[in-house]
Order: structure tokens, then C-alpha cells, then sequence
């Protein structure tokens, strides 16, 4: 009961706090924006507001909860004309209809094609990506001087410089984690959800199981095998290990870099190591600009976005002050930093992490079959078919 009020109250807090002046009004812009990204929208809208005499105002949110406040407070009029959030969002934005097609015209041309078709649902798009992100194969110079580009490479690296008296390795991956390991399963063909013939996700399409996949799994199992890799490290321990020295590779993110640097660590960001000439395939996150189904400046919105937003300036502003590659060509054109072009260059080979519902049912079975075959329990076929089962029952109970 008091679990019950608290959250009725919070409830209560919210519609209030975004009530009143956080409203979509005619003849004005509102933008929810997270602290980063915040400045400088502020800028551009007094820049807006110069030329057109239309008021910007840009309400600063936590940005994971931004989608949430949304949910509650569009249907009743309440909320902003834009927003900004992840592509992965579009489950619950698009399927709830909270937020409105957007239309690039001559400029979709200008974007990297995995952020389009990360922000597309069926043929509509529904957001103005601004930036990507992916994992990559990040390496320690000094014990890796020259990065794989392929994964016969890569193994040959890593059983050179194991040590296990060290305690020093080759390679290391979070074990058991389907986002890190998902890019050797899907170069060799592996998904998650196939598609249905007008472009979205067929959630009862799940090709976890399939040659590619298992084909995936067998070679990660392979470096334990041989030593290369050792088991049961999470992500954590293996940033630990990275910047201890130990570790000559590792797959991991951009959100580690400035670690690794303090550290003292010199290493490099690449793509991962291609798998029988095929690129291994990461997830994909895209950031963008949605414009809410409840503003009352549908057109204008659009027009800012458009006209002050889709600039090369301010896309690489916002590259600078997020450090994520620039989504616009023209802007990412600008960038020189080696690791920065990595990042894009793995993320424009990437799958566009699936934004359906159904993605919720998948993490748990998938973490426990990877969990399975690395540990030797079960054969990476049968663990895998296991745990497909699992996801389709899963999603089937969910529908109920």
C-alpha cells in the first residue's frame, strides 16, 4: 500500500511539475532536451527566434526519462513540440502514438543510411538522427601494435601475447552478454528479428538459432579453448583488466575511453575482425529529433529542424559536445579524430539495435544460452534452439 501511494504521488509530482508553461502552445516552440544537448539548442533557438520572432524554449529533462514523461503527459495536451531521444524508443513512441513522421526531402540523402533505417518504422521516418554510437574492437597499442581485420588474425594475436602466469590475455569479451557477443553471431547471418514485407519487425522471425549464429558462438568458445580468453569476466573486470595492462583486445564502447586514457593506457578503436570475409555486425544506437503528435506546431517544428537543426554547424556542435560521431555526412566529414571515425565506422556496418516491445523477452534467454555454451554445459545448437523457444513463448504470454 505505501509502495502504491508513493508511486501514485510521483505520479502526481510529474503532472505537475510539467504542467502549466511545459505545453505544446501555438506559435511557439517547446524542446525537451538532456543537459548536454540543452546549450546548445538554446543557442540555436535565440538564433530562430531572431530571424523569425518565435519564441524557443528548451526544457532540460534526465534524458532516459524523457520518453516516459511523454507517455504520460502527451494525451492529455501537455508535453513538448520536439524532442530528442534514442531510436530504440520508437516501440513505445510510434506503437502508443505519441510522435509524428518527419520529412528530410533532399537532405535524407546527407545521413548514414544505418541511422535512416534505425529511425524508419515501416517506410516512415520518425526522427532526424543527429548521432550513432556501436562497440568496436578496442586494442592496447603496446601489446597490439598493428589492430586484426580479420578474425583469423585476431587469434593469432591473441595466442602470441596470452600469458596465463602473467595472468595477461589475449582477448576478453563480457561474458554473458548478448549485445557484446552479437556481433559475431550476426556475420555470419545471425538476427534477432527478421522483417515483415512492409519493413517492420516480425518479433515470431527470430533467427538466434540459425547456422550464422551458432557459427558465432563456436568461435567464441574456441578462444576459451586455446586459452586466448578467460571465462566468467564481466564488463567491469575487463575495463579493469584493460587498464591494468593485461588484456591486448577487448570489445567494448566508446564510454570507456576516457578511463583507458587516465590510465595511461595507448590504444586504439577499429571495427571488429571480419568472420569468413563478412563484416561482424554490432548493434547500432542512433540519437535523433522527434517532433510529439500532440504539438500544436507540427509544421513550424518541422521547419526548425529542417532549416536550423540539419545544419553542418550544428550537427558538429553537437558532435563536440557529446563525442559521438555526426549522424550528417557533411558534419562527420569535419571530424579527425581516428578513434571518433572508428566508432562510425563500426556503427555504419551495424544492425540498428531492434526497437520493437518484443526486444524485452529476448536479453534473458539469450544471456542464460551464451552463459551455457561458455561454461560447456550445453552445445551452442542446442542452447541456442533452447533458448529461442524460450523468447517465442515469452512473447506469446505477453500478447495475453
Amino acid at each position: 500500500m505505501k509502495r502504491r501511494l508513493l508511486l501514485v504521488l510521483g505520479l502526481f509530482l510529474c503532472l505537475t511539475v510539467l504542467s502549466g508553461v511545459y505545453a505544446s502552445e501555438e506559435g511557439k516552440l517547446l524542446i525537451w532536451a538532456d543537459d548536454t544537448r540543452s546549450p546548445i539548442l538554446q543557442e540555436v533557438g535565440r538564433k530562430f527566434t531572431q530571424k523569425y520572432h518565435i519564441n524557443i524554449e528548451v526544457q532540460e529533462l534526465n534524458f532516459r526519462e524523457i520518453s516516459n514523461q511523454l507517455s504520460i503527459v502527451g494525451p492529455s495536451g501537455k508535453g513538448p513540440d520536439i524532442l530528442i531521444g534514442a531510436h530504440d524508443w520508437l516501440g513505445q513512441l510510434v506503437v502508443n502514438g505519441l510522435i509524428e513522421p518527419v520529412d528530410l526531402g533532399d537532405k535524407k540523402k546527407d545521413f548514414a543510411p544505418v541511422a535512416i533505417s534505425a529511425f524508419s518504422w515501416g517506410n516512415e521516418l520518425y526522427g532526424i538522427p543527429y548521432a550513432v554510437e556501436s562497440i568496436g574492437l578496442i586494442y592496447n597499442k603496446k601489446l597490439v601494435p598493428k589492430a586484426p581485420n580479420t578474425w583469423e588474425e585476431l587469434v593469432a594475436i591473441g595466442q602470441k601475447i596470452t600469458d596465463p602466469k602473467k595472468k595477461q590475455w589475449g582477448f576478453v569479451l563480457p561474458q554473458p552478454d548478448p549485445y557484446h557477443t552479437f556481433p559475431l553471431m550476426a556475420a555470419g547471418g545471425g538476427y534477432v528479428f527478421g522483417k515483415n514485407t512492409d519493413g517492420t519487425l516480425n518479433p515470431m522471425d527470430i533467427g538466434l538459432n540459425n547456422s550464422g549464429a551458432v557459427r558465432g558462438m563456436e568461435l567464441l568458445l574456441d578462444l576459451i579453448k586455446k586459452g586466448i580468453m578467460p571465462t566468467g569476466i564481466d564488463a567491469t573486470t575487463m575495463a579493469t583488466l584493460f587498464k591494468e595492462g593485461k588484456v591486448g583486445m577487448i570489445i567494448s564502447g566508446p564510454w570507456y575511453f576516457q578511463d583507458f586514457r587516465t590510465a595511461g593506457i595507448d590504444f586504439g578503436f577499429t571495427v571488429i575482425p571480419s568472420i569468413n570475409g563478412k563484416p561482424s555486425r554490432p548493434f547500432t544506437g542512433v540519437h535523433g529529433f522527434m517532433v510529439s503528435s500532440f504539438s500544436k506546431n507540427k509544421l513550424l517544428a518541422q521547419a526548425f529542424l529542417n532549416e536550423f537543426i540539419v545544419t553542418k554547424e550544428v550537427m558538429y556542435l553537437l558532435y563536440e559536445k557529446g563525442d559521438r560521431p555526426p549522424a550528417y555526412l557533411p558534419a562527420l566529414h569535419k571530424v579527425k579524430n581516428a578513434d571518433i571515425k572508428g566508432i562510425y565506422d563500426s556503427a555504419s556496418v551495424g544492425v540498428p539495435m531492434p526497437s520493437i516491445p518484443e526486444m524485452n523477452s529476448v536479453w534473458s534467454a539469450w544471456s542464460n544460452a551464451i552463459e551455457v555454451i561458455l561454461n560447456g554445459t550445453q552445445a551452442p545448437q542446442g542452447a541456442l534452439d533452447n533458448a529461442v523457444g524460450q523468447i517465442k513463448t515469452a512473447i506469446e504470454q505477453a500478447k495475453k
